[in-house]
Protein backbone atom coordinates (compact mmCIF):
# COMPACT_ATOMS: atom_id res chain seq x y z
CA UNK A 1 0.00 0.00 0.00
CA UNK A 2 1.30 3.99 -0.79
CA UNK A 3 0.70 6.64 1.07
CA UNK A 4 2.36 10.03 0.84
CA UNK A 5 2.11 14.06 1.94
CA UNK A 6 1.46 16.10 -0.42
CA UNK A 7 2.07 20.29 -0.41
CA UNK A 8 4.42 22.85 -1.98
CA UNK A 9 6.97 23.45 -0.54
CA UNK A 10 7.17 19.69 0.90
CA UNK A 11 10.60 18.68 1.90
CA UNK A 12 11.38 19.70 5.32
CA UNK A 13 7.90 17.68 6.34
CA UNK A 14 8.56 14.89 8.80
CA UNK A 15 5.23 13.03 7.82
CA UNK A 16 7.51 10.44 6.09
CA UNK A 17 9.64 10.05 9.14
CA UNK A 18 6.19 9.53 11.45
CA UNK A 19 4.49 7.32 9.13
CA UNK A 20 7.46 4.90 8.24
CA UNK A 21 7.75 4.36 11.96
CA UNK A 22 4.57 3.50 12.64
CA UNK A 23 4.48 1.22 9.65
CA UNK A 24 7.38 -0.68 10.74
CA UNK A 25 6.13 -0.81 14.41
CA UNK A 26 2.93 -2.37 13.31
CA UNK A 27 4.82 -4.73 10.86
CA UNK A 28 3.08 -2.96 8.28
CA UNK A 29 5.92 -4.90 5.65
CA UNK A 30 5.15 -3.80 1.84
CA UNK A 31 3.52 -0.54 3.16
CA UNK A 32 5.45 3.03 1.59
CA UNK A 33 5.01 6.71 2.44
CA UNK A 34 6.80 9.67 -0.09
CA UNK A 35 6.15 12.62 -0.17
CA UNK A 36 5.18 14.71 -3.53
CA UNK A 37 5.86 18.15 -4.40
CA UNK A 38 2.32 18.87 -5.81
CA UNK A 39 0.45 22.76 -5.98
CA UNK A 40 -2.88 23.04 -6.67
CA UNK A 41 -2.34 23.17 -10.53
CA UNK A 42 -1.17 19.73 -9.70
CA UNK A 43 -3.68 17.92 -7.38
CA UNK A 44 -6.32 17.49 -9.94
CA UNK A 45 -4.11 14.86 -11.56
CA UNK A 46 -2.73 13.28 -8.59
CA UNK A 47 -5.67 13.02 -7.16
CA UNK A 48 -7.26 11.24 -10.45
CA UNK A 49 -4.58 8.69 -10.18
CA UNK A 50 -5.21 7.46 -6.74
CA UNK A 51 -5.99 3.52 -7.13
CA UNK A 52 -6.82 0.98 -4.69
CA UNK A 53 -2.86 0.47 -4.29
CA UNK A 54 -3.37 3.77 -2.09
CA UNK A 55 -4.38 4.14 1.75
CA UNK A 56 -4.41 8.02 1.52
CA UNK A 57 -3.12 11.55 1.15
CA UNK A 58 -1.87 13.43 4.21
CA UNK A 59 -1.94 17.39 3.16
CA UNK A 60 -0.17 20.56 3.54
CA UNK A 61 -0.21 24.00 1.97
CA UNK A 62 -1.85 24.90 -0.27
CA UNK A 63 -3.62 21.96 -0.81
CA UNK A 64 -6.44 21.75 2.80
CA UNK A 65 -8.83 23.76 0.75
CA UNK A 66 -8.24 23.00 -2.66
CA UNK A 67 -8.86 19.13 -2.53
CA UNK A 68 -12.58 19.85 -1.13
CA UNK A 69 -14.43 19.60 -4.69
CA UNK A 70 -11.91 16.37 -5.92
CA UNK A 71 -13.23 14.06 -3.63
CA UNK A 72 -16.23 11.76 -3.24
CA UNK A 73 -17.32 12.69 0.78
CA UNK A 74 -15.92 15.03 2.91
CA UNK A 75 -16.66 14.15 6.29
CA UNK A 76 -19.05 16.77 8.30
CA UNK A 77 -16.39 17.94 10.49
CA UNK A 78 -14.04 18.48 8.37
CA UNK A 79 -16.80 20.44 5.88
CA UNK A 80 -17.85 22.35 9.26
CA UNK A 81 -13.74 23.42 9.76
CA UNK A 82 -13.53 24.21 6.42
CA UNK A 83 -10.06 22.54 5.79
CA UNK A 84 -8.67 19.11 5.64
CA UNK A 85 -5.78 17.04 5.67
CA UNK A 86 -6.33 13.80 4.69
CA UNK A 87 -7.48 11.91 2.26
CA UNK A 88 -8.09 8.18 3.11
CA UNK A 89 -8.80 5.80 0.01
CA UNK A 90 -10.89 2.97 0.32
CA UNK A 91 -12.86 0.52 -2.32
CA UNK A 92 -16.17 1.58 -4.18
CA UNK A 93 -18.99 -0.42 -3.05
CA UNK A 94 -20.95 1.04 -6.36
CA UNK A 95 -19.76 1.34 -9.47
CA UNK A 96 -16.80 3.66 -10.03
CA UNK A 97 -16.26 6.94 -10.70
CA UNK A 98 -15.19 8.22 -14.25
CA UNK A 99 -11.35 8.51 -13.63
CA UNK A 100 -11.36 6.71 -10.56
CA UNK A 101 -10.39 3.30 -10.51
CA UNK A 102 -12.85 2.00 -8.21
CA UNK A 103 -11.53 3.83 -5.01
CA UNK A 104 -14.16 6.00 -3.14
CA UNK A 105 -12.11 9.43 -1.36
CA UNK A 106 -13.27 10.45 1.85
CA UNK A 107 -11.51 13.67 3.51
CA UNK A 108 -11.05 14.40 7.24
CA UNK A 109 -9.45 17.06 9.40
CA UNK A 110 -6.79 15.78 11.95
CA UNK A 111 -5.66 19.20 12.70
CA UNK A 112 -8.01 19.88 15.08
CA UNK A 113 -7.02 16.58 16.78
CA UNK A 114 -3.40 17.69 16.89
CA UNK A 115 -3.91 20.90 18.51
CA UNK A 116 -6.71 19.80 21.39
CA UNK A 117 -3.87 16.79 22.01
CA UNK A 118 -1.13 18.84 21.90
CA UNK A 119 -2.19 21.27 24.29
CA UNK A 120 -3.67 18.28 26.59
CA UNK A 121 -0.13 17.12 27.10
CA UNK A 122 0.97 20.42 28.51
CA UNK A 123 -1.40 20.75 30.67
CA UNK A 124 -4.37 22.92 28.85
CA UNK A 125 -7.26 20.52 28.82
CA UNK A 126 -9.65 22.89 29.54
CA UNK A 127 -9.10 26.68 27.57
CA UNK A 128 -11.05 29.57 29.55
CA UNK A 129 -9.05 32.30 27.16
CA UNK A 130 -7.69 31.39 24.26
CA UNK A 131 -6.41 32.90 21.00
CA UNK A 132 -5.20 32.37 17.36
CA UNK A 133 -2.37 34.33 15.59
CA UNK A 134 -3.73 34.68 12.14
CA UNK A 135 -6.50 32.93 9.31
CA UNK A 136 -5.34 30.64 7.02
CA UNK A 137 -6.37 26.43 7.20
CA UNK A 138 -4.47 25.83 10.16
CA UNK A 139 -6.08 28.91 11.85
CA UNK A 140 -9.25 27.25 11.70
CA UNK A 141 -8.15 23.94 12.89
CA UNK A 142 -7.01 26.00 15.74
CA UNK A 143 -10.22 28.13 16.55
CA UNK A 144 -12.23 25.00 16.37
CA UNK A 145 -9.88 23.03 19.00
CA UNK A 146 -10.24 26.23 21.52
CA UNK A 147 -13.96 25.81 21.17
CA UNK A 148 -13.61 21.62 21.99
CA UNK A 149 -11.46 22.64 24.63
CA UNK A 150 -14.14 24.39 25.89
CA UNK A 151 -13.21 28.30 25.50
CA UNK A 152 -16.54 29.84 25.47
CA UNK A 153 -15.24 32.88 22.90
CA UNK A 154 -11.73 32.30 21.07
CA UNK A 155 -10.07 35.32 20.40
CA UNK A 156 -8.55 35.98 16.68
CA UNK A 157 -6.31 38.08 14.85
CA UNK A 158 -6.02 38.76 11.63
CA UNK A 159 -4.62 40.82 8.73
CA UNK A 160 -7.60 40.22 6.27
CA UNK A 161 -11.22 41.00 6.53
CA UNK A 162 -12.01 38.27 4.30
CA UNK A 163 -10.33 35.87 6.62
CA UNK A 164 -11.77 37.28 9.58
CA UNK A 165 -15.29 36.25 7.88
CA UNK A 166 -13.94 33.13 6.82
CA UNK A 167 -12.96 32.37 11.09
CA UNK A 168 -16.83 33.60 11.85
CA UNK A 169 -18.78 31.48 9.74
CA UNK A 170 -16.17 28.14 11.06
CA UNK A 171 -17.44 29.41 14.43
CA UNK A 172 -20.83 29.20 13.63
CA UNK A 173 -20.74 25.97 11.88
CA UNK A 174 -19.56 24.65 14.91
CA UNK A 175 -22.05 25.97 17.52
CA UNK A 176 -19.10 28.42 18.51
CA UNK A 177 -18.25 31.76 19.14
CA UNK A 178 -15.07 33.96 17.74
CA UNK A 179 -14.01 37.43 18.02
CA UNK A 180 -11.94 38.56 15.58
CA UNK A 181 -9.51 41.34 15.83
CA UNK A 182 -7.52 43.44 13.24
CA UNK A 183 -3.79 43.22 12.88
CA UNK A 184 -2.92 46.05 14.79
CA UNK A 185 -4.24 44.65 18.21
CA UNK A 186 -1.80 41.91 18.06
CA UNK A 187 -0.83 42.39 21.66
CA UNK A 188 -4.03 41.76 22.92
CA UNK A 189 -3.49 37.99 22.70
CA UNK A 190 -1.62 38.19 25.59
CA UNK A 191 -4.82 38.38 27.50
CA UNK A 192 -5.23 34.92 27.01
CA UNK A 193 -4.27 31.37 28.86
CA UNK A 194 -2.93 29.65 26.11
CA UNK A 195 -2.16 31.10 22.08
CA UNK A 196 -1.86 29.38 19.16
CA UNK A 197 0.05 30.92 16.85
CA UNK A 198 -0.27 29.60 12.83
CA UNK A 199 1.72 32.23 10.97
CA UNK A 200 4.52 30.81 8.76
CA UNK A 201 8.21 30.74 10.23
CA UNK A 202 8.89 34.01 7.85
CA UNK A 203 6.65 35.65 9.74
CA UNK A 204 7.74 34.47 12.85
CA UNK A 205 9.59 37.36 13.68
CA UNK A 206 7.89 40.13 12.88
CA UNK A 207 5.06 39.03 15.51
CA UNK A 208 8.09 37.68 18.16
CA UNK A 209 8.93 41.43 17.90
CA UNK A 210 5.55 42.51 19.34
CA UNK A 211 4.75 39.71 21.59
CA UNK A 212 8.02 38.45 23.22
CA UNK A 213 8.70 41.81 24.62
CA UNK A 214 4.92 42.24 26.03
CA UNK A 215 4.64 39.04 27.49
CA UNK A 216 8.04 39.29 29.56
CA UNK A 217 7.90 38.92 33.34
CA UNK A 218 7.17 41.29 35.02
CA UNK A 219 3.53 42.05 33.66
CA UNK A 220 0.32 42.46 35.18
CA UNK A 221 0.08 38.52 34.67
CA UNK A 222 2.23 35.25 33.48
CA UNK A 223 3.12 35.29 29.96
CA UNK A 224 0.33 32.51 28.03
CA UNK A 225 1.02 29.01 27.35
CA UNK A 226 2.45 29.29 23.22
CA UNK A 227 1.32 26.61 20.52
CA UNK A 228 3.48 27.60 18.06
CA UNK A 229 2.44 24.70 14.68
CA UNK A 230 5.79 25.52 13.03
CA UNK A 231 7.84 22.91 13.74
CA UNK A 232 10.97 23.39 11.17
CA UNK A 233 13.07 25.74 11.45
CA UNK A 234 13.17 25.15 15.48
CA UNK A 235 12.85 27.32 17.61
CA UNK A 236 11.04 29.58 15.31
CA UNK A 237 11.92 33.54 16.09
CA UNK A 238 8.59 33.62 18.19
CA UNK A 239 9.41 30.66 20.71
CA UNK A 240 13.08 31.36 21.12
CA UNK A 241 11.74 34.48 22.22
CA UNK A 242 8.67 33.69 24.31
CA UNK A 243 9.16 34.54 28.35
CA UNK A 244 6.61 31.52 28.86
CA UNK A 245 5.68 28.33 28.39
CA UNK A 246 5.97 27.02 24.88
CA UNK A 247 4.51 23.62 22.73
CA UNK A 248 6.35 23.02 19.34
CA UNK A 249 4.51 22.61 16.41
CA UNK A 250 6.08 18.86 16.16
CA UNK A 251 3.54 17.77 18.93
CA UNK A 252 0.65 18.86 17.19
CA UNK A 253 2.18 16.99 14.28
CA UNK A 254 2.96 13.66 15.96
CA UNK A 255 -0.67 13.83 17.06
CA UNK A 256 -2.42 15.08 13.97
CA UNK A 257 -0.42 11.79 12.10
CA UNK A 258 -1.12 9.40 14.57
CA UNK A 259 -4.83 9.95 13.82
CA UNK A 260 -4.11 9.66 10.12
CA UNK A 261 -2.28 6.62 10.47
CA UNK A 262 -5.38 5.13 12.16
CA UNK A 263 -7.53 6.29 9.65
CA UNK A 264 -5.15 4.76 6.86
CA UNK A 265 -4.68 1.52 8.58
CA UNK A 266 -7.45 0.70 11.05
CA UNK A 267 -4.61 0.27 13.82
CA UNK A 268 -4.14 2.05 16.95
CA UNK A 269 -0.68 4.29 15.50
CA UNK A 270 2.41 3.76 17.80
CA UNK A 271 2.70 6.87 19.11
CA UNK A 272 6.33 6.42 21.18
CA UNK A 273 7.66 4.63 17.90
CA UNK A 274 6.13 7.60 15.80
CA UNK A 275 7.76 10.11 18.50
CA UNK A 276 11.01 8.64 18.86
CA UNK A 277 11.48 9.04 14.95
CA UNK A 278 10.22 11.77 14.48
CA UNK A 279 12.49 13.63 17.37
CA UNK A 280 15.54 11.79 15.96
CA UNK A 281 14.71 13.06 12.30
CA UNK A 282 14.88 17.08 13.92
CA UNK A 283 18.17 15.96 15.88
CA UNK A 284 20.01 15.14 12.62
CA UNK A 285 18.41 18.16 11.20
CA UNK A 286 19.85 20.18 13.45
CA UNK A 287 23.33 18.86 13.50
CA UNK A 288 22.93 19.12 9.95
Amino acid sequence: MRAAVCGSPIAHSLSPALHRAAYAALGLDGWEYGALEVDEDGLPALVASLDAGWAGLSLTMPLKRAVLPLVDEVDAFARAVGAVNTVVVTPRQDAPAAGRAGVRLRAENTDVHGVVAALAEAGATRVHRGAVVGGGATARSALVALLRAGCPRPVAVVRSPERAGQLRTVAERVGGEVEVRDWSRLRTVLEAEVVVSTVPAGASRDVADVLAPAAAPGGARPAPLLLDVVYAPWPTPLAGAWPGPVVGGFEMLLHQGAAQVELMTGRRAPLAAMREAGLAQLRARAQA
